[in-house]
Parts: structure tokens; sequence; C-alpha cells
């Protein structure tokens, strides 16, 4: 590993061709993994840096079964990615505090004065701070006071790492096993995930369970999977919790369990993912998740379909037509399916069902439609 480190200090050719043109959180093509969400501040160590957690993202590749009508499955049947933003957990700073004492850089960052940010960082650098050189990092990797630059943000994680920065042990795993800025190696970033998991970084107990689970830079083995996603999933790790529910339900690694897998897909649900949230709310209508939570149902599948799901929109057109735990309602049915069939869901009887609505109701859908999309666009 220490050879590795030392070309990329060293700025060896391993540029990938095009990287560096690449969306700030593009993902890589058969997995992603837990990094950096938009305006995150970096963790930092010692006194500043308790239980601050960044984003998480991940896919897990699971046995296919079929949808049936008015009940498709949120695609936990194939590999698929998805990313999920969990809060900055902490202290808020007040509103544009002095950007003052050892934290410096962090407070300047946390605060958008990015240049200040960088210029402090590289002070702090100068004089041996492991921290500070993972803060530079970031900020080359998102392109704040400088030019965006995967390469160069992955030398200077590689020297905080040397210099024994947790995160940027992390950060530098994500980089090997998303090739950004640099060739991909899943082995090393296995070998990073794992030095940073031993020490209780949940995020990268979570990488590493991924790779343990599809035997990518990690021999396959479920059981060990299972382990560090669940450790990642106790820790509050959003996208973990789905996972070790989905494990729980297959008996994938674990002893299948139907209690287990509706309490973590239900974590997840409750911490706001909509993939999770619209399985839940399916669980819920089949008897399948615990019962101080049949209340939440409708909500949860009202959630999910406001932020895109194409099944979840579907559910509930079927809910609508027939009245089922909503009032009764055409026009909102025809709107969520329109929605649904916009997404690429294709449900032909419930096509047929809405094509014999009134034609009033059918326009009135269409409007629908039209006050939603724009509202969500709003949103982004």
């Amino acid at each position: 590993m220490r050879g590795l480190l030392t070309m990329l200090l060293a700025g060896v050719a391993l540029v990938v061709p095009g990287a560096l043109a690449t969306a700030p959180n593009a993902l890589a093509e058969t997995s992603s993994w837990v990094s950096r969400p938009g305006n995150a501040a970096p963790v930092r160590g010692g006194a500043a840096g308790k239980a601050r957690e960044t984003g998480s993202a991940g896919k897990v590749q699971r046995q296919a079964r079929a949808p049936t009508p008015g009940d498709e499955s949120p695609a936990r049947d194939s590999i698929r990615t998805r990313t999920v933003t969990d809060p900055i957990k902490g202290p808020k700073l007040p509103a544009m505090a002095p950007a003052t004492g050892p934290d410096a850089a962090y407070i300047a960052y946390e605060q958008g004065q990015y240049v200040t940010a960088l210029q402090l960082a590289k002070e702090a650098a100068a004089k041996g701070d492991p921290q500070a050189h993972t803060l530079i990092g970031r900020l080359h990797a998102e392109g704040k006071a400088v030019g965006r630059d995967e390469t160069v943000a992955a030398q200077w994680y590689a020297k905080a790492a040397e210099l024994g920065d947790l995160e940027a042990t992390f950060l530098l795993g994500v980089v090997l096993a998303e090739g950004r800025g640099v060739q991909k190696d899943r082995i090393g970033a296995a070998q990073l995930f794992e030095r940073a998991a031993a020490k209780g970084h949940a995020r990268a107990n979570y990488n590493l369970g991924l790779l343990f689970l599809r035997g990518d830079g990690k021999p396959e083995n479920p059981i060990r999977a299972a382990l560090h996603i669940r450790y990642a999933a106790e820790q509050g790790i959003t996208a973990a919790q789905y996972d070790i529910g989905g494990m729980f339900q297959k008996g994938n690694g674990v002893d299948a369990d139907a209690y287990e897998a509706a309490r973590w897909i239900g974590k997840a649900a409750e911490a706001g993912m909509p993939e999770a949230q619209y399985e839940y709310a399916v669980m819920l209508l089949k008897g399948l998740g615990l019962n101080q939570d049949r209340p939440r149902t409708i909500p949860y599948l009202l959630a999910s379909a406001n932020r895109g799901i194409a099944g979840a929109q579907n559910r509930l057109a079927y809910l609508y037509l027939e009245g089922a735990g909503v009032p009764k309602d055409p026009v909102e049915a025809a709107k969520w399916r329109l929605l649904a069939r916009r997404s690429g869901l294709a449900d032909k009887d419930l096509d047929a069902r809405i094509a014999r609505l009134p034609r009033a109701d059918r326009l009135s859908a269409e409007q629908a439609v039209f006050a939603w999309q724009e509202r969500a666009f709003l949103e982004e």
C-alpha cells in the first residue's frame, strides 16, 4: 500500500482519460460508494471531528422476483445505483464565526469561504497537519477555490492517509474504487477501506461490506459482508440499513428473519430514503411490516412517489382508483399513473382502466402532472 501512496504523491501517470470531465458525484459503472455529499465538510480529527457523517450510496445484487400489477418491487432484484445523503451530525457553528483557532480552515469551509479555507489549510499542511491535507484534497475534488482536479485531490488524500488521517484513508479508497482521477483499483480500495473499518469508520465498513458481497476486491463472502454492513447500519448509515434489511429478507449472509428485515428497512424509510419508503410501504400493505408503523403506509408511499419512485406512483394510482386507504379520487389516480408511465413503468391493465375515465378527469390529471413536474423541478 505504501507503494501506491508513493506513486500518487509522485504524480505517476494514473489519470483515466476524460476523468476530469466527469460530474463531481459520478458513480462507478458497477458499484457506488459512500462518498461526499454537496457541501459537507471534511471530518476533522480531535474535538472538532465528533461523529460527523457525510452521504452514503450503494447497491446490492439480489435474487430476481417478478412484480405483480400494482405491486412493483423497488428493483431489489438487480444491481442498481442510489445516492442517499445523510445529514451532517454535530454542533452547528454560529453564522460567520471567526475563522480562527486550530479548526480555522474547516470553519471557513463550512461557511463557504473556500479561498480562505484553502489558504489556511495550506498553512496548516505546511506544518504537517494531516487533516489540512485532506481538506485541500476535497477542495480540489470539488473544484472550490481551485480548478476541479481529481488527480491532485488523490495526491493530497494519499499524503494525508500516509500521515494517519482516517478520513483521508477512506476517501482515497473511494477514489480508487471509482477510478476518479486514478486507475480504478478495487483491491487497493479494499485495503484502504479495511484499514479505516478496523478503526470503526462506519462508511468504510459499509463499502468494505459491498466488496465482500460482490467478490470485487475481496473474496465473495456474504457473511463478512453482512457483518460490515450491519455495523454501518448500527452507526446510522441509511443505505446500510436498507441493504442489511434486504439481506435479512433473502437470508443472504444472515439467517432469514422477517422481523429484522422489516426493522432495518423501516429505519431506512424513517431516515427518508425513497426506495426504502416505497418498499416498506409495500411490506406494510402486505402485513409484513411492524404493526406500530401501519399508519405510515400512505405517507411513505406519497413521500417516495413525490421523490420520483415509479413503483410508488403506480401503487398510489391503484389505491386512489379503489379508495383503499385514501379517498377515492380518479383524477389523483390518473395523475400518478401518468407519472409512473412517463418513468417507463408499464402496466397495461391500469392504463386500460385510466383510459375509461371521463375525458374531463383525464385532462385534469394531465394538468396535475404538469403542476407536479413544475414543482419537482423548482425543488431540485
